[in-house]
C-alpha cells in the first residue's frame, strides 16, 4: 500500500541540502509523493540529500522497499526525477543506470554529461531542470527485482558523490535475456578517480565515462562483457541547450535534447572459426605461423570473484576452459569459451577463445 506522508516530515525535509532524486522514490526517502511502508526496522532517511561517505557504500541502504516503486517497460520512455529545493552545484555529469544484483552490477541506461540539471554552463545552485525523461533501452530485460540507480557528480564545490537506488519492475515483451552497456562508475569516492572542480571545463571528468568498460546486467547474474556486443546500445546522452541571452529560465524547464551515443567496447575476445576441409593443391613450401599462440594445459583454477587484481588484466582459468577479467580491482566471474574452444592467453592483459 503507498500512503502520504505526514506534513511534518515534510517541513523537516524541507531545509535545501543537495539534489536528491523524488522519482522513482529511493529507498527510505520521506521527499516522495508516495512510498510503501517501510520495511520492519527501517526509518525514514532524513539525511538523503547528503554526500555518500567517501570509503563508505555507494548506497545509503542495501535494505529494498518492500514493493516496487515503479513499473517500466522496456523501450518504452520513462521520466526521472529530482527535488526542487536542493543546491545543483553548478550541474556536472549524472549516470542513470539499471541493476539486477541491488547495485553490485550497473548497467548505463542514459546519463546527462556536463550540465546535469542546467540549460547549459552554471555556476548557480538552483536547478534549472528538475525531469529528465528518455526511452529506457528495448534489450533491457524484464525483472520484478530490478533497481535504478542515479549518480551524480557535482561541477562546483566540494569534490563529492551522490547516489539513489529505487526498486523498481520491468517489463520486456521481446524476451531478451541481458542488456550490454558501459558499466555506472563512482568518481570521487574511494577505489575511483577523483574528478576535480571543473572551474568552467565542462569536460572535466568525461573520459573516465567513455572509457568505463561494459558490463552485462541480467536478472540470471551480471558480469563484465566478455566480447564485443553485436548492436549498438540503445542507452542515449543528454545534453543541454544554452538559453539565449537575456532569458529568465523557468523553474522547470521541458526535458534536455538528446543526442545518441554508441557504446564502445573496451576487452574483445573472439572464437575463431575452425579450419574448413580442403585439401590443398600445392603443398606449402615453408611452415606457417600460427595465428594465436598455442595454449597450455597449465591455466589456474579460478579465483574467487572479488578477490584483488590489477584492474585489466586477464588471465585463463579452469585448463584453459574460460577466463576471469579483473574488473576495478577485483576478479570476475568465470566466462566460458564457446563448446569446442580454449582460452589462449595471448599477453598479460589479453586473452581470445580459439580452435586448439
Amino acid at each position: 500500500m503507498l500512503f502520504k506522508i505526514a506534513s511534518v516530515a515534510a517541513l523537516v525535509s524541507s531545509v535545501a541540502a543537495h539534489m536528491a532524486m523524488n522519482e522513482p522514490c529511493p529507498r527510505f526517502s520521506p521527499n516522495c509523493a508516495t512510498q510503501p511502508q517501510l520495511p520492519a526496522g527501517q526509518s525514514y532517511n532524513y539525511n538523503i540529500k547528503d554526500p555518500i561517505a567517501y570509503d563508505g557504500p555507494v548506497f545509503m541502504s542495501d535494505v529494498p522497499w518492500p514493493q516496487p516503486v515503479a513499473s517500466w517497460t522496456a523501450g518504452q520512455p520513462v521520466t526521472v526525477g529530482f527535488q526542487a529545493d536542493g543546491a545543483a552545484h553548478g550541474g556536472g555529469h549524472c549516470q542513470f543506470a539499471i541493476s539486477y544484483d541491488n547495485g553490485k552490477t550497473a548497467a548505463i541506461v542514459h546519463k546527462v554529461m556536463k550540465h546535469c540539471f542546467f540549460n547549459g554552463p552554471s555556476n548557480s545552485n538552483n536547478a534549472e531542470v528538475l525531469k529528465y525523461t528518455f526511452t529506457l533501452p528495448a534489450d533491457v530485460p524484464a525483472s520484478s527485482n530490478a533497481q535504478f540507480i542515479w549518480i551524480w557528480t557535482n561541477a562546483v564545490g566540494n569534490r563529492e558523490l551522490y547516489t539513489g537506488i529505487a526498486d523498481i519492475t520491468i517489463a520486456n515483451s521481446g524476451g531478451s535475456k541481458s542488456y550490454t552497456g558501459k558499466s555506472a562508475i563512482y568518481p570521487n569516492h574511494a577505489g575511483y578517480d577523483t574528478i576535480p572542480e571543473f572551474n568552467g571545463d565542462y569536460t572535466t571528468g568525461v573520459s573516465l565515462f567513455d572509457n568505463a568498460p561494459n558490463v552485462v546486467v541480467s536478472p540470471g547474474g551480471s558480469a563484465v562483457s566478455p566480447s564485443v556486443p553485436e548492436y549498438t546500445s540503445s542507452a542515449v546522452e543528454s545534453t543541454s541547450v544554452p538559453p539565449p541571452v537575456g532569458h529568465t529560465p523557468a523553474p522547470k524547464p521541458s526535458a534536455e535534447s538528446i543526442v545518441e551515443s554508441t557504446v564502445e567496447p573496451t576487452v574483445e575476445v573472439t572464437a575463431t572459426e575452425p579450419p574448413a576441409s580442403v585439401e590443398p593443391t600445392v603443398p606449402p613450401t615453408e611452415p606457417t605461423t600460427p595465428a594465436t599462440p598455442v595454449y597450455t594445459s597449465s591455466a589456474p583454477t579460478a579465483v574467487p570473484t572479488g578477490s584483488a587484481c590489477a584492474h585489466g588484466a586477464l588471465q585463463c582459468v579452469n585448463g584453459n576452459a574460460g577466463f576471469q577479467q579483473c574488473v576495478w580491482g577485483v576478479w570476475s566471474a568465470t566466462f566460458a569459451c564457446a563448446s569446442g574452444t580454449v582460452c589462449q592467453q595471448t599477453s598479460p592483459n589479453a586473452v581470445i577463445c580459439g580452435w586448439p
